[in-house]
């Protein structure tokens, strides 16, 4: 080869040297492109997983929640009936009764933990919940504030979250306060249960003020 073809040779190579390195950065674009669809692709599999299970969980709830409301009424028989037993009787058949009806209390309130049905029984002096509890009565009293709880007549029972039965409670009238408490402001003629006559989110927490 010549000193005249070198710099010939040169210029022609200079092109195709151009012509790389524009594909080079075009690849890389695609692959940043394509690297970017792969994530979303993965994210939205992952939402659709989560959603999958969520919808799951919700079917299984309102699948049994029906047959748990049924068996809320033998709890309440088993609970009454443990309550009155004579327990101080002397007679072993009787006591042997009533142990095996605590046992099979017991053990029905364990089944219902297991899959999710949990027992509500608010203390006395909890604040009145419109999405968990349901007045029955108010009295007034020097116990516990206005809106609180005084005593809880029914256990409710919620499922995975959502309410199944609302707790039966007494509470304190309006005008009650418990020592040690704010005296009641200018406007204390405001009801405490104000608001809190719709159910909770469709799940029964409706509120039944009887005087």
């Amino acid at each position: 080869m010549s000193d005249d073809q070198a710099p010939v040779e040169e210029m022609d190579m200079a092109p195709e040297a151009e012509d790389a390195a524009q594909e080079i950065e075009a690849l890389k674009l695609e692959v940043a492109a394509l690297k970017d669809q792969a994530l979303r692709y993965l994210a939205d599999a992952e939402n659709t997983k989560r959603r999958a299970e969520r919808e799951m969980n919700d079917a299984r709830a309102y699948a049994i929640q029906k047959f748990a409301r049924d068996l809320l009424a033998a709890a309440d028989n088993l609970a009454r009936a443990t309550a009155m037993s004579p327990r101080d009787s002397q007679d072993p058949a009787v006591t042997n009764y009533i142990i095996g009806v605590e046992m099979t209390e017991k053990e029905l309130l364990a089944a219902f933990e297991r899959n999710g049905l949990k027992k509500i029984e608010p203390a006395k002096g909890e604040k009145f919940d419109p999405h968990l509890h349901q007045a029955v009565m108010e009295q007034p009293s020097t116990e516990v504030a206005a809106g609180g709880v005084i005593q809880f007549l029914q256990a409710g029972y919620e499922l995975m979250g959502r309410l199944v039965r609302p707790a039966m409670v007494a509470v304190a009238a309006k005008g009650s306060t418990a020592p040690g408490s704010a005296e009641p402001s200018s406007g204390g003629g405001a009801n405490p249960y104000a608001g809190a006559n719709t159910e909770a989110d469709g799940s029964g927490g409706s509120v039944d003020i009887k005087s």
